[in-house]
């Protein structure tokens, strides 16, 4: 039996074990369940098939089962599941030597999340300054519309009122302003500043981005002021926007880089990347995990790097990013009354939305075609990696019907 095929039948017996769900209620779960997938399909609990763009929200690069993956994981299971920090890992060491030979780090710190991966990287940037005999300098100034994970920290870096309600004041250190604005930048930047934390292209908030020159002043004002530069690249890293890392399209390199999502392919593993000179404030002791870097992560952690790197991936995606957002801008100009514009870099796509967003996800999925919403009223197209022309073809396809319905819906609350 495929292993996937095991974990859908186990998933079904879990679903029909109980009519009343025990999961403490945080979600908003659309009332459809998977039992197995392939590529970028998901097989439904009652033998649906859909199409998949919303990859676990940019996480299964890859597609469901990859047997590369697949095959990577199964032969770890069979050898070493956790064995802890306390001592060495050679596979470990073995993935953080190959992020840092693509990337502009010099150490990696792996744990379990984006939002663990973000907190690291908040630890490091303060750390470092107080290790130079500046502990005031803590603050970072962070960016409306951003969204940096759920932990108290990450709340408070993300500032969004929404996220934050009820849970006390929010952790001190952290400066919004308006993204994209250089002069708010400028202004916000005082002697308790520590860096600068910015998502590439902003995933949760729209799939908004910024003028290459943006972020190169940012760089430039780091330097000028002895700031960090954090590149918050959860969403944006390991393939999503055309190239492994998003930093390496906009030519600005960053002193700080958390990863998560896509790096394990669906098992969850985060990494804070940093410079020799960012990390120098990290000591023993000064930071930890219990199952940050556990063996079956790091396996499909290099597996997923194994495939990624290999000549012509990242051909692949910008074809199929270019051939998605013609085909989505050739339908935004035939339903203006639905969708008004195709934005995003490489295969984090948005669609902005006339009509709500969420109906437009709705409408898809009635089409069996699964996406994502964000803000800014925004349905993101978030495709594997791996998928084919004829598959966008095919969600284009759904978009036009599902774009009919909405508009046959309009038709019909005009006319009542």
């Amino acid at each position: 039996m495929h292993a996937c095929e095991a974990a859908g039948q186990t998933s079904v017996i879990a679903m029909t074990h109980s009519a009343t769900s025990h999961l403490l209620p945080v979600f908003a779960r659309v009332d459809l369940g998977f039992e197995r997938g392939e590529g970028a399909w998901l097989v439904a609990t009652n033998g649906d098939r859909y199409l998949d763009f919303t990859s676990g929200v940019a996480v299964n690069a890859l597609g469901h089962c990859h047997p590369h993956l697949v095959a990577a994981l199964q032969e770890q299971a069979t050898k070493l599941w956790h064995m802890s920090n306390l001592f060495k890992s050679p596979d470990g060491d073995r993935l953080a030597a190959r992020l840092c030979e693509q990337s502009f780090a010099d150490f990696v710190f792996f744990c379990n999340s984006g939002a663990e991966a973000m907190e690291c990287a908040i630890k490091v940037a303060r750390r470092y300054h107080a290790a130079k005999g500046h502990p005031e300098r803590y603050r970072l100034v962070t960016f409306e519309g951003a969204f940096h994970g759920r932990t108290l920290g990450t709340l408070a870096a993300t500032g969004s009122a929404k996220y934050l309600e009820g849970f006390g004041p929010p952790l001190d250190g952290f400066d919004q302003v308006p993204h994209g604005d250089l002069e708010a930048v400028k202004k916000a930047i005082g002697p308790h500043t520590a860096g600068i934390l910015i998502e590439p292209v902003q995933g949760e908030g729209g799939v908004r981005t910024a003028p290459n020159a943006f972020f190169k002043a940012l760089r430039q004002l780091c330097d000028d002021h002895g700031l960090l530069l954090i590149f918050d690249e959860v969403q944006t890293g390991m393939g999503r926007t055309g190239d492994l890392f998003a930093y390496r399209k906009l030519g600005v390199t960053p002193d700080i880089m958390p990863l998560a999502k896509a790096l394990g392919g669906g098992f969850p593993i985060g990494a804070c990347l940093v410079t020799a000179e960012a990390g120098s404030g990290m000591t023993p002791g000064s930071h930890g995990s219990t199952f940050g870097g556990n063996p079956l992560a790091i396996a499909a952690a290099n597996a997923v790097l194994d495939v990624m790197l290999k000549p012509g991936f990242f051909d692949h995606v910008q074809k199929m990013s270019l051939l998605l957002k013609q085909k989505l801008a050739s339908v935004v100009d035939r339903y203006p009354a639905v969708l008004s514009e195709v934005r995003g870099e490489g295969l984090l796509v948005g669609v902005k939305a006339v009509v709500p967003s969420g109906d437009l996800v709705n409408a898809l999925r009635e089409e069996k075609l699964l996406t994502v919403g964000a803000g800014d009223n925004v349905v993101r197209f978030l495709a594997p990696l791996i998928v084919t022309e004829a598959e966008i073809e095919e969600s284009v396809q759904r978009l036009e019907r599902a774009c009919v319905a909405l508009s046959a819906g309009q038709m019909k609350k005009a006319a009542g």
